[in-house]
């Protein structure tokens, strides 16, 4: 797999511009990975597979939207993005089933958009740092599972009683 040249930019020591920095992480954490999934639970999986894949698209294309500000794709955190349109057609799917309609069923779901971006990301990263993937999973997914776990139980309250709100049903 060829992978575009490494922006220097996205080495640099420069404090980063989103939230939150994890110590030895490659990347910042942000609600993205939050939003690709919600995205997935309320568009279902069509709707949320176009507008991720626009979200990519206009990245790509110069729109700097991307973590830090960033756009194009020649930086470390691109890889989400990739996992990002395909989690949120997993997720999608899933919640048209009923997978978002109760806590443990909604925690259930979110886990495996997570999966489905780490199963994407965590080997990009590897072949974008030139390390192997026992360090890839280290840098670029151990730092975030506390994040996503939290993110996961907000979503486990907010979604299925939103859907309790607004009258829709499994």
């Amino acid at each position: 797999m060829q992978l575009p040249p490494r922006d220097p930019a996205a080495d640099s020591n420069e404090r980063p511009r989103s939230l939150h920095q994890e110590p030895g992480a490659t990347t910042t954490t942000s609600l993205g990975t939050f939003a690709a999934r919600l995205i997935g639970a309320t568009l279902g999986p069509l709707r949320a597979g176009l507008a991720l894949s626009l979200y990519l698209v206009a990245g790509v294309a110069g729109m700097p939207w991307f973590a830090e500000a960033k756009s194009g794709l020649t930086f470390a955190s691109f890889r989400y993005v990739f996992g990002f349109v395909l989690a949120g057609l997993v997720v999608g799917r899933l919640a048209r089933s009923g997978g978002d309609r109760t806590p443990l069923r909604t925690v259930g779901t979110k886990a495996l958009g997570s999966a489905v971006i780490y199963a994407v990301s965590v080997p990009w990263l590897a072949v974008y740092l030139g390390i192997g993937f026992g360090k890839a999973h280290a840098l670029g997914l151990v730092p975030f599972l506390v994040g996503d776990a939290m993110k996961a139980a907000v979503a486990a309250v907010l979604l299925p009683t939103t859907w309790r709100l607004v009258g829709r049903r499994s």
